[in-house]
């Protein structure tokens, strides 16, 4: 059973919660490792490889806003906020340092497992695709290639070290280039559920998505453009 090598970072303070998802999760095959506060699992985090991190946003000492923006800095590690009800402000900060998603609590263990899975599952990158578009695994532009098989972005000869979403993401719009996708389509198509209606989960994720690619390329981040009113398109020049 392939998910029995998943490796799961669980960070909360509360220990009947951390308990609580280690139970879950290891009956589903992951093997599971705590961290009780931010510097205990920015050290875990930074020295270890997860697949996935379940990161609580109100934290002793380093909240999980500052855990995952500094994590960012250094690794792409799929990171699933916990946040508490109304914490809208929350969710919104943690999209901008780069979570992925986010459970509020109280959070039914179904729910964390699905959204676990989901971002874990290997083939949900490639889901949305056509056949056709399957055929052809290497997308390259002038100033941007994208290898799927190996899941690289390449811009201005450099990689990019994209979360698992922003990757998603970017490779949704390369297939269709000059085709417009309004937000409403990119979060059904990408997030492959509904994610309560927050539009502006995408414009973070694109707004990441051209920081990091301006960060080697200018050319390939001025490729993902803004259609007002409407919602995104990756442009290329004739």
């Amino acid at each position: 059973m392939t998910e029995q090598l998943h490796r799961i970072l669980i960070v909360d303070d509360e220990e009947r919660i951390r308990r609580l998802l280690k139970m879950y999760l290891e009956k589903e095959g992951y093997m599971i490792e705590e961290a009780e506060d931010g510097e205990s699992a920015l050290r875990l985090a930074t020295g270890s490889d997860f697949d996935l991190i379940l990161l609580d946003v109100m934290l002793p000492g380093i909240d999980g806003i500052e855990v995952c923006s500094r994590l960012r800095q250094v690794k792409a590690t799929p990171v699933i906020m916990l946040t508490a009800k109304g914490e809208e402000m929350n969710r919104v900060q943690g999209f901008e340092v780069g979570a992925d998603d986010y459970v509020v609590k109280p959070f039914s263990p179904r729910e964390v497992i699905y959204r676990v899975k989901a971002i874990l599952r290997r083939s949900s990158a490639t889901a949305f695709l056509t056949k056709e578009a399957l055929t052809s695994n290497n997308i390259v532009f002038p100033h941007l290639i994208i290898e799927h098989d190996a899941h690289r972005v390449m811009a201005g000869g450099q990689e990019v070290s994209l979360t698992p979403k922003e990757y998603e993401l970017l490779h949704y719009l390369a297939i269709s280039p000059d085709k417009v996708f309004s937000r409403e389509e990119l979060l059904k198509d990408v997030w492959n559920y509904e994610f309560f209606g927050d539009l502006r989960t995408v414009d973070t994720h694109v707004k990441r998505l051209r920081e990091k690619l301006n960060k080697v390329s200018p050319e390939a981040a001025t490729m993902i453009t803004t259609v007002w009113g409407v919602g995104y398109k990756l442009e290329v020049q004739k």
